[in-house]
């Protein structure tokens, strides 16, 4: 694959922009539940073999179906779905929902409660596959589309972001850019949104991040007890809310899946964290990304980089 991709390690460097949200706090927080399971690897659904990154390390052998996997994954949507969407719904936040688009192929209706509720739709691939993996760029983009219409399908709302899991292809953004979507979120290397240029058309990033995610409750070395997660993520409230008293702006994304903290034992730290993000009040503003996206664009300046200057987006 002859692809050559430029990092950039300065960034915005200390002259970072000082964007105001909307309601005058300088901290943005994002509430990303991704909405995967049943778009896992799984031999009952013609894979090879099944998902290995579970609640458990799978003991079956390639070719062996694991209804063990399969009902750790089932159960987010059978139970954690409701425990989330009723925890918001009872503090009228309003979060944004990371779809794989076979996922909501098989549950619509479920896909469709969410935004019905107020949550919003993105897109995160097809399958719960890192698009690192795509041979091509064509195969990468009709699974791009076709998951932003099994979506729109099933919601009424086309998805406006992307993020899938793990790395990118080499094309992703590009063809982001080229099929309209207003942002990607598969960057970990930023605290603010920002620009980027593609051969598609600029593209506007959100940046995710790892640290403050449930995820690190299926690492061995990450959360244990709730308020391993919950303590983590009011310390970097706390740091980012100190910045914004200086005048500093962020963005703060916080990671949550339906079959992790859906669970009764790890949700207690989503509603610790909840209840911090309430007795934060007015210094940050909790909004779905698509809102953050549009926000940015407005406010952010025109990215210039190898001297050509990329255009404003309004998503």
């Amino acid at each position: 694959m002859n692809v050559s991709i430029s990092r950039d390690l300065r960034g915005y460097g200390r002259s970072k922009p000082a964007i105001v949200w909307p309601n005058g706090a300088r901290v943005a927080v994002s509430l990303v539940v991704n909405f995967e399971e049943g778009a896992e690897l799984s031999i009952e659904d013609g894979d090879d073999e099944t998902e290995r990154y579970g609640e458990v390390q799978s003991v079956q052998p390639a070719g062996v179906r694991d209804f063990v996997q399969e009902q750790t994954f089932d159960y987010g949507m059978r139970a954690g779905l409701w425990r989330f969407l009723d925890a918001f719904d009872a503090r009228g936040i309003a979060a944004t929902f990371m779809m794989c688009g076979r996922a909501v192929e098989r549950v619509p209706d479920l896909a469709r409660e969410v935004v019905l509720a107020g949550h919003e739709p993105a897109v995160h691939g097809w399958r719960w596959r890192p698009h690192s993996l795509y041979a091509d760029r064509a195969s990468e983009r009709a699974d791009i589309v076709r998951s932003r219409a099994v979506i729109a399908s099933a919601t009424g709302v086309a998805p406006v972001g992307f993020m899938c899991r793990g790395g990118q292809s080499p094309w992703t953004r590009e063809i982001l850019a080229e099929l309209g979507f207003s942002y990607d979120s598969n960057a970990l290397d930023d605290d603010l949104p920002y620009w980027e240029t593609t051969a598609g058309g600029p593209m506007l990033i959100l940046p995710y991040g790892f640290d403050t995610n449930d995820m690190k409750f299926f690492h061995p070395n990450g959360f244990v007890q709730p308020a391993d997660f919950s303590s983590y993520v009011d310390a970097a409230l706390g740091v980012l809310t100190d910045e914004a008293e200086a005048g500093k702006s962020s963005m703060l994304s916080i990671g949550l899946h339906l079959r992790i903290c859906g669970r009764p034992g790890r949700f207690a730290a989503v509603r610790s964290i909840l209840d911090r993000l309430d007795r934060a009040g007015s210094a940050v503003w909790i909004a779905r990304r698509q809102d953050i996206a549009r926000h940015a664009a407005e406010q952010l300046p025109l990215l210039e980089r190898d001297g050509e200057k990329c255009e404003r987006l309004s998503p």
